[in-house]
């Protein structure tokens, strides 16, 4: 007796190609995933699009024999569970980021380590909790694992951080988790919404990533900054944050560089420079993988308690490649406030 495997719709490509070609994303049929023992087989309700989509789908000289599935960040309704999961059960309501070493969530279903999940908050949509994993773990680890930045407002009293990019997706939520933490807050702006949104989400100031930082942090009565968190172009702003870090001060970015960077200007002032990547928990299996689903879970608990908010600015319908191409010109734009979200339509 041959058994046909079950078929479910997603979303996926095989070539690498500009946004603008059609067939840079496309609607494709898949074999509907059956879960491992620590996996959940989730029921994708809404999903959010991050630059790393955009950065994976970006033209290059490779072609997939099987379509490739993009999209880490899902939130939905677990339908069933691997014979050894233990936090989880069929019906639970999740938001997680994924893992980049297995195909995204742009599906109608979609597998996940149970240690990277969470229950979604309470008090959130699908769409507003899908905007929120991925960033959310990464401001979190880049503020309080890498920089190593106390969650007491005592310890943190007088101490300031400066956030390059403070109204992308991940700028949005670390706005709020610094500012949560104690911290003075100055987020990097260039246009009257990007300074209003980055004021109503946690900064106490903001100055421009155009012009050199030192400069405009002196206006504002503040010599240097002990933190720096950079979200965007690494290389651009390299020697404007080694001006701008106090002696002994730490940087964490989540940007790759383009160029090599001049490490020995660090050394006089005893500069801490680290680099911060969501996924390396889940891509290297590393043995602290759970502590995602920790944080994940903490923060759901900060969202329904209104202490910190969705970052959600957009949604799109419904789950399919002409809308995820529509949504990735939005985020490739460099021009997207928060975040944008693709949800699944109801029958």
């Amino acid at each position: 007796m041959i058994v046909l495997s079950e078929k479910m719709k997603a979303v996926g490509l095989y070539k690498y190609l500009p946004i603008e070609d059609p067939e840079s994303l496309l609607d494709v049929e898949i074999d509907k995933p059956s879960p491992g023992e620590k996996d959940l087989l989730v029921k994708v309700k809404a999903v959010s699009v991050n630059p790393v989509d955009t950065k994976v789908r970006s033209p290059k000289d490779a072609e997939e024999k099987q379509p490739k599935i993009l999209g880490w960040d899902v939130s939905g309704i677990v339908e069933k569970t691997g014979s050894d999961v233990s936090m989880f059960k069929a019906g639970d309501k999740v938001y997680y980021a994924g893992s980049i070493a297995r195909p995204g969530g742009n599906s109608e279903f979609h597998l996940v380590d149970e240690s990277i999940a969470a229950l979604k908050p309470k008090t959130f949509s699908f769409e507003e909790a899908a905007a929120m994993p991925l960033t959310s773990l990464t401001a979190w680890e880049g503020l309080f694992e890498r920089l190593g930045i106390g969650m007491s407002k005592d310890e943190n009293k007088g101490r300031t951080i400066l956030i390059i990019g403070a109204a992308g997706g991940v700028g949005s939520i670390a706005l709020q988790l610094a500012s949560w933490a104690g911290l003075t807050v100055i987020g990097t702006a260039s246009r009257s919404e990007t300074e209003d949104w980055s004021k109503e989400h946690g900064a106490e100031y903001t100055i421009s990533h155009y012009e050199d930082f030192l400069p405009q942090l002196k206006k504002l009565g503040l010599s240097e900054v002990d933190y720096i968190f950079c979200l965007n172009s690494t290389d651009q702003h390299w020697e404007r944050m080694m001006e701008a870090i106090t002696p002994q001060g730490k940087i964490c970015s989540i940007v790759e560089t383009k160029t090599p960077l001049n490490i020995s200007l660090m050394q006089q002032k005893s500069v801490t420079f680290i680099m911060e990547f969501m996924f390396t928990r889940s891509l290297f299996g590393t043995e602290d993988m759970k502590k995602q689903h920790e944080i994940l879970t903490e923060m759901a608990k900060m969202f329904d308690e209104g202490i910190l908010k969705t970052t959600l600015t957009e949604i799109l319908q419904p789950i399919d490649a002409k809308t995820m191409r529509d949504a990735h010109s939005k985020v490739e734009s460099g021009k997207t406030i928060g975040k944008v979200v693709v949800s699944r339509k109801e029958e």
